[in-house]
């Protein structure tokens, strides 16, 4: 069985997702450990009403002993809003995956999260956006693509509208990767991941 840490920063529906999928069976894996750089994310407790080990640390250090300690395989984050070290990526090369809410290389990179990632897409007019799975590199959001689904952006839609409707998707694609990587179904042959592990 694959043992998974879970980062988060906020509310943790997408780790909420993992949590589900893990104790129905659907996801060959444990959550172990989650870990929040915010004392105050509801992700915390979701973890607590689980039964998983919760952590509220801030320190990069601190988090990866608290991970290495933990035997972890793989890392998810789940709307961290921190940039890793590249120390950090080296120590869990190719054993981190992150979701983020558009369908990359659009509207990522440095300073797009959250609602603004939303926003950028209403005002430049796209018809379709979504969400990507990728493993981790030094480049943020830069990182080999695991899975991307999309989703139409109407006329009448606002940040917060396209976010609800990108969020449904995100459980789905975040567990989905999960799974995947669990199953031992990935491998990444230059830029592109494989999704049959050939």
């Amino acid at each position: 069985m694959v043992n998974i840490a879970v980062l988060v920063s906020g509310s943790g529906s997408n780790l909420q997702a993992v949590i589900d999928a893990c104790e129905n069976g659907h996801i060959n894996g444990r959550i172990k450990i989650v870990i929040s750089n915010r004392e105050e994310a509801y992700g915390l407790q979701r973890a607590k009403d689980a039964s998983i080990n919760a952590v509220f640390e801030k320190d990069e250090k601190r988090v990866i002993d608290i991970i290495e300690g933990e035997d972890i395989d793989l890392v998810v984050l789940a709307g961290y809003l921190k940039i890793l070290s590249p120390d950090f990526i080296k120590r869990f090369e190719n054993k981190i995956i992150n979701i983020h809410p558009s369908l990359i290389p659009s509207f990522c990179g440095k300073g797009y999260y959250g609602k603004i990632v939303h926003q950028k897409a209403i005002e430049y007019g796209v018809k379709l956006s979504g969400a990507t799975v990728h493993f981790v590199n030094e480049e943020p959001d830069g990182g080999p693509i695991i899975l991307q689904r999309a989703v139409p952006v109407y006329d009448e839609d606002n940040a917060d509208s396209l976010q609800k409707r990108v969020l449904e998707i995100e459980h789905e694609l975040i567990v989905d990767a999960v799974k995947l990587y669990c199953d031992g179904k990935l491998k990444i042959v230059g830029r592109r991941v494989h999704t049959n592990g050939k």
